[in-house]
């Protein structure tokens, strides 16, 4: 694991819900992005398709490094936006795949990079490039099932569960061993997410005590 992964892995393991602000404008994701680093359960992912969520990933980005907290680029799918984003100053980097070259790309440049995986031979792909923390995409259709079953021939492997996560749902991917959970829509509803923020604090206070 490099020291990236490593610096990252524990920063899910204190921070285990992932805020996907994906589609807002720069007013709506900076709300919910406050209310996560408000509560002291997340980190901020804005996935980065078009000009406009560019601009407002820039935004976040300024307010968490004015904050001191961790805003990562997301739907980074080939190498001229990797470097890109990693030029903004992304912290970390998330795809909705696996894709080697952008992973490498990633961890070259020293910014920790969450690929998406959802079969074996991807979390087996990964971890060979060096990777020990991934996102299981999509989660809800994978099942939580899944994610305790791939944790037999790969313990070393941290998984981020993405992909139709909510209040119904989350505390059952945390006790498969989820090391956090990629959340965005469920996050637009105040009750809804904080419900999520319950859930996620509750998992912290388990990890304390163990």
């Amino acid at each position: 694991m490099t020291s990236e992964a490593a610096g990252f892995a524990g920063i899910l393991r204190q921070r285990p819900l992932v805020a996907i602000l994906r589609g807002m404008d720069i007013s709506e994701a900076m709300t919910i992005a406050e209310r996560v680093w408000d509560r002291g359960i997340g980190i901020v992912e804005v996935p980065v398709q078009d000009s406009a969520s560019f601009t407002t990933f820039q935004a976040v980005l300024d307010q968490g490094a004015e904050r001191g907290e961790a805003v990562g680029a997301g739907t980074i799918v080939d190498i001229e936006l990797l470097r890109r984003v990693v030029d903004a100053g992304a912290s970390f980097t998330v795809a909705p795949g696996l894709d080697l070259d952008v992973l490498v790309g990633s961890n070259s440049a020293g910014v920790p990079h969450l690929p998406g995986v959802a079969t074996a031979t991807e979390l087996q792909t990964a971890l060979r490039a060096g990777c020990t923390v991934v996102k299981a995409f999509p989660a809800s259709s994978l099942s939580s099932r899944w994610m305790r079953e791939m944790r037999g021939p790969f313990p070393q492997v941290s998984c981020v569960a993405t992909g139709g996560i909510d209040a119904s749902n989350a505390a059952e991917f945390l006790a498969a061993g989820a090391i956090a959970l990629g959340v965005g829509s469920a996050l637009q509803s105040a009750s809804s997410a904080s419900e999520l923020f319950d859930i996620a604090e509750e998992a912290l206070a388990v990890r304390r005590e163990h």
